[in-house]
């Protein structure tokens, strides 16, 4: 007898893997990681930005205080091929915890990208994040596009996420009446396909 456990594993997605589901998967649940906290800290080459001009995408920094909520997939082992191409840019798998809702857990991985890989930009306040978001755009589109649907993702999440939505008011700010049309397209993407995604 097959055991369903030999052939899927849990991965964690706590970026753009909550809000743009572009792998199959066989069940998703809400999630959290411990020991971990979310930041933009990581530069984008390929996807929100350019090797010349980085965009910032949020990566996993080890806090042991930390609780980080997200969405965790359970995916075939076939799926990672396309993963590991989609978070080449300086992610790595790293094993981890999962708790979900109902208090029961599961090992499973997650994408981190340690400081020390090649795109790595480090800390900044949150003004000067969202300073350098809203002046990026690279192949997948403009940086603030990926921070809006992330801020929307985790409130549709419940999660509470103090850097993000810092950084999101910081460049509302920025962009006080230019974000209406980033914005209405924002909805049906979001809505669309499988839940978040």
């Amino acid at each position: 007898m097959n055991d369903e456990s030999d052939t899927s594993i849990w991965l964690f997605g706590y970026g753009s893997l909550i809000y743009k589901v572009d792998f199959p998967f066989l069940e998703r649940r809400r999630a959290r990681i411990r020991g971990w906290t979310r930041r933009f800290w990581q530069g984008s080459h390929d996807h929100r930005g350019t090797p010349e001009a980085p965009g910032r995408v949020v990566t996993l920094i080890a806090d042991a205080d930390a609780v980080c909520t997200g969405m965790a997939y359970r995916v075939t082992p076939d799926v990672f091929a396309h993963l590991d191409h989609r978070e080449k840019n300086g992610y790595a798998r790293e094993a981890s915890q999962f708790f979900f809702d109902d208090g029961s857990h599961a090992p499973g991985v997650v994408y981190v990208a340690n400081p020390g890989n090649e795109a790595y930009l480090g800390p900044a306040g949150e003004h000067e994040i969202a300073k350098h978001i809203a002046a990026s755009r690279g192949p997948s589109g403009e940086n603030h596009d990926y921070l809006l649907a992330l801020a929307h993702a985790l409130r549709e999440l419940g999660s509470e996420d103090a850097h993000v939505f810092d950084i999101e008011r910081e460049l509302r700010e920025l962009l006080r009446g230019n974000l209406t049309e980033a914005e209405s397209s924002l909805s049906p993407q979001l809505a669309g396909g499988r839940g978040l995604g």
